[in-house]
């Protein structure tokens, strides 16, 4: 008997362009939510799974793609708030170490693992630094223990040997390295695979996920919404709306005044740094407390960043980096490397903006990342600022305020022990039958991929020269993931585009995946 490769998929969790088309008909016959969410990035998901989980009938309409904006662009750190306690904000160093926890023990295990971050000791880094740097470490562990992180989950910070640290970072200088500083954080095989298993998971628990969908003429109880594909129109009643759009917040509700800061990384082969296992960490000249860090990825990447420059003019849809960025990454990760990279090195870039508001600080790295929910006369709620760490906080508060201004009646949130699609207790993740790779970015999903290649060998090989990515996974994309258009497969799903010759060579397996729906 042959079995079906997507059966130990949840069905109520697959989104694809069929199940688009039909939600969107359901919705457009019967145009009436209690709660409508716009913006599908990593703080709209997660406001859609937490209202859905509290048993409120939801839409999410989002005008391009799951994890189209800021979602996609980060360094994919799960941070536990260090900087925020070097600064005083301890408030916010917290909740950021309390949220990293849940992700990485219950919400996401799969996507996330721990990661060695190193401070090398060389000649520009002066003892007092570094011991102030210690003396931060050991905040963190601090903050560690009071989020009740287990050790083995996160090991303790500790100064290293130079042998250590080339070890870890082999293309370090070696001139006057005296030794390496070794913290522990969070990271994610991928932010917009993360956006989209919150997505997922807020589907199955019967969201309606509406991705190519723009809102306009948004009040607190309704918004008009176009279908970007085929441009029917209608309007939606909600007994409340959250605004969840991020840097794109203004221009739903004018009154949000935003501050977008932009955050720029630079994309290098392995090659370039010769196996690098831990998050190489450059002090920045001058600036106590502000580092540039280079970042193993998987396939084969390792990202470079970040910087905080003041984004001003038009927002655009895909933010680009500047040449002072680029040259500014580039000089102070050199400095600690024996041979300084330069932009041939570069294989690919990305930018995000982030989405603060306005405070008057004088630089954008001022502005405070704690985020904020506002409530408009007419009951509309908007949630801004933040970080992707602690997108699920930020959403819990967000349907609060949308509940306390509609009055719905709901049930407390769950999602602070609500495993997302794909996820599991590591041990069990170890046991899966799958390529690790694989395990690391489905989860117990993983077994689908592998079926989908044993149902067609043709799948499983490299979609392309220089990737580890197969057809499979692009089917999985299209079939389970809500992929409607090649760039949605390989921006988004995978993340062939960060390397735009990998991308291009990559362009007729997506359009084929697209095909088998």
């Amino acid at each position: 008997m042959t079995v079906e490769p997507l059966a130990h998929v949840a069905p109520a969790s697959r989104l694809s362009a069929a199940r688009r088309s039909a939600d969107l008909a359901a919705l457009a016959a019967d145009p009436s939510v209690d709660l409508l969410v716009i913006g599908g990035g990593v703080t709209g998901t997660g406001v859609a799974l937490d209202a859905a989980s509290r048993g409120l009938r939801v839409a999410l309409v989002e005008k391009h793609d799951l994890a189209f904006g800021t979602s996609r662009w980060s360094s994919k750190l799960v941070h536990g708030g260090l900087r925020y306690l070097a600064s005083g904000a301890v408030g916010i160093a917290y909740e950021s170490a309390v949220e990293r926890d849940a992700l990485i023990r219950v919400i996401a295990p799969h996507l996330t693992r721990p990661l060695p971050q190193v401070v090398p000791l060389l000649d520009d880094v002066s003892r007092k630094d570094a011991a102030l740097t210690r003396v931060g470490f050991l905040a963190g562990d601090a903050l560690r223990i009071a989020a009740r992180t287990p050790g083995s989950e996160l090991a303790r910070s500790r100064r290293v040997s130079p042998a250590e640290v080339i070890a870890m970072a082999p293309t370090v200088k070696r001139t006057g390295l005296r030794g390496g500083l070794l913290n522990w954080d969070g990271r994610l095989t991928d932010d917009a695979r993360l956006t989209m298993g919150i997505a997922r998971t807020a589907a199955a628990h019967g969201a309606t996920i509406l991705t190519h969908c723009a809102a306009s003429q948004v009040t607190g109880t309704a918004a008009v919404l176009a279908d970007e594909l085929s441009g029917h129109s209608f309007t939606l009643r909600a007994k409340a709306v959250v605004n969840a759009t991020g840097v794109w917040s203004g221009t739903v509700d004018s009154a949000v005044v935003l501050r977008p800061s932009r955050g720029t990384h630079l994309v290098f082969r392995q090659e370039s740094f010769g196996g690098l296992t831990a998050g190489l960490t450059v002090p920045v000249p001058g600036s106590f407390g502000r580092y540039v860090f280079a970042l193993p990825q998987p396939d084969g990447r390792v990202y470079v960043g970040l910087t905080d420059e003041e984004a001003d003019g038009p927002l655009p849809d895909v933010p680009t980096p500047s040449d002072d960025e680029i040259d500014f990454l580039l000089a102070t990760v050199s400095l600690a490397l024996g041979t300084p990279l330069t932009r041939a090195d570069i294989v690919g870039t990305f930018a995000g903006l982030r989405p603060l508001l306005d405070s008057g600080a004088g630089q954008t790295a001022d502005v405070s990342r704690k985020h904020a929910v506002l409530t408009r006369d007419d009951g509309l709620v908007t949630v801004v600022g933040g970080k992707l760490t602690t997108y699920r906080r930020m959403a819990e508060d967000a349907v609060d305020a949308a509940l306390a201004a509609s009055g719905l009646p709901a049930g407390p949130c769950a999602t602070r022990t609500l495993p997302l699609v794909g996820a599991a207790p590591r041990e069990n993740l170890r046991r899966i039958d799958a390529p690790e790779r694989l395990v690391r970015a489905y989860g117990t999903e993983a077994t689908a991929v592998v079926a989908l290649g044993e149902a067609d060998p043709a799948l499983t090989l490299p979609v392309a020269d220089g990737t580890e990515v197969t057809g499979a996974e692009l089917v999985f994309g299209a079939l389970a993931e809500g992929a409607v258009t090649a760039a949605d497969l390989l921006e988004r799903r995978t993340r062939l585009s960060l390397i735009p010759t990998v991308a291009e060579a990559a362009g007729d397996a997506a359009r084929s995946a697209l095909d088998r729906q």
